[in-house]
């Protein structure tokens, strides 16, 4: 579908869950800005991706908590919790993913949102972005999480120019 007013599907990535199941500040603001694309209507179906194998509690499980605690009814999220990492989160995300309605919507942070759109267009997908403010995480955090992703970014587009998509 290409018509901006039809619902499509929030795939909600994955990021890192503190001790207790607690959900750090970048899987928090992906979550409830999932939530908010929803009860905006602008989404009719939340993907939740994130690992990794074995983590009790996942980072999908604590989107969906996150998502319904902000309105998502459980019919509506859908989880994939088997992801350690942004390419896994497509590759196991793309079944869920074709029978999802409307546009894709990748949500995540904006330092993540250039690799993670590269990953989708390297599995064939052609997402929108939508991420949130960066609320709860501090600027210095903020400019290593850009240096990271940006280095992040030129080995997995060296390796997916070469044919190789081995990522983290």
């Amino acid at each position: 579908m290409t018509d901006d007013t039809a619902k499509g599907t929030a795939l909600v990535l994955g990021a890192r869950v503190l001790d207790g199941g607690q959900p750090s500040a970048a899987l928090k603001r992906r979550a409830l800005h999932a939530a908010r694309l929803y009860r905006e209507g602008r989404v009719a179906c939340v993907i939740a991706s994130g690992g990794p194998p074995g983590a009790s509690p996942s980072e999908a499980e604590v989107i969906r908590r996150l998502c319904r605690t902000a309105g998502v009814p459980d019919a509506d999220i859908v989880t994939e919790n088997q992801a350690a990492t942004t390419q896994q989160n497509i590759a196991f995300s793309l079944p869920l993913l074709r029978a999802a309605p409307g546009p894709l919507w990748i949500v995540t942070d904006r330092y993540h949102a250039p690799r993670a759109r590269l990953t989708a267009r390297a599995s064939g997908l052609f997402p929108r972005l939508s991420c949130p403010k960066p609320t709860g995480t501090g600027r210095l955090r903020l400019v290593r999480f850009y240096l990271r992703e940006g280095v992040a970014f030129v080995v997995y587009a060296v390796r997916v120019w070469r044919g190789t998509r081995r990522t983290t």
